[in-house]
């Protein structure tokens, strides 16, 4: 996990302007006006995956370091390709302020691998999140307040607003620049897996994906 971190404290830097000096803590920060923002991570069916760790850097310079995280599911909706009526919620996947930056560690099961994603979101995505999108049913004020993450074969990445409020389904983000290698190409994330004694696909997987070409769909 201590390469992770110097590669977030050194994106950090970089994305200040800084040359010195360290991160805040989230202590005595505040919060958004609904509380604490969600993220939240999914696969399309029966291609597992499992994120290990993330990393965040916030619009308020704060550096969070997840370990203890939420499981990652499939979506029953998603197959062949992706679907933004998919909704997840959050337990333990929550930061203060709007994220500038992450790093996600993240095991792909179907395909056998370590993959290292870094995202940089714009600032408009930061506004969306920030300002409410109207009322909901009980005349409460509804907000993008889930930043929802999408893991495919490949490691292909695709993000996501969910707003409190469903309907029409949730907000396509296209990141400033998001970057998702393995192998020896992996930086921060190297040596962090939960599958140190190797990849096995589960009986609903196997029997899934018999007799279709891998890794299906169009991600």
């Amino acid at each position: 996990m201590k390469r992770a971190k110097l590669l977030l404290t050194a994106l950090l830097l970089t994305l200040s302007g800084c040359h010195s000096g360290e991160p805040t803590t989230p202590e005595g920060t505040g919060e958004m006006p609904y509380g604490m923002w969600e993220f939240a991570f999914f696969t399309p069916k029966s291609l597992p995956a499992d994120v290990v760790y993330v990393g965040i850097i916030d619009n308020r310079k704060i550096l969070y370091s997840f370990r203890t995280l939420d499981s990652v599911q499939d979506s029953w909706v998603t197959v062949d390709t992706w679907s933004n009526k998919v909704r997840r919620h959050a337990l333990f996947n929550k930061a203060r302020h709007p994220p500038v930056a992450m790093l996600i560690c993240w095991d792909s099961t179907i395909d056998k691998k370590t993959y290292e994603t870094k995202a940089i979101f714009p600032e408009s995505m930061r506004e969306r999140m920030s300002v409410s999108t109207g009322l909901d049913s009980y005349g409460e004020k509804a907000w993008y307040n889930t930043l929802l993450f999408g893991l495919a074969p490949g490691g292909k990445v695709k993000i996501w607003l969910q707003n409190t409020v469903g309907g029409n389904g949730s907000l396509p983000i296209e990141p400033v620049k998001i970057v998702t290698v393995s192998g020896e190409k992996l930086e921060g994330c190297k040596g962090i897996t939960q599958h140190t004694q190797g990849y096995r696909y589960t009986k609903t997987t196997e029997d899934f994906i018999k007799g279709k070409t891998y890794p299906y769909g169009d991600w």
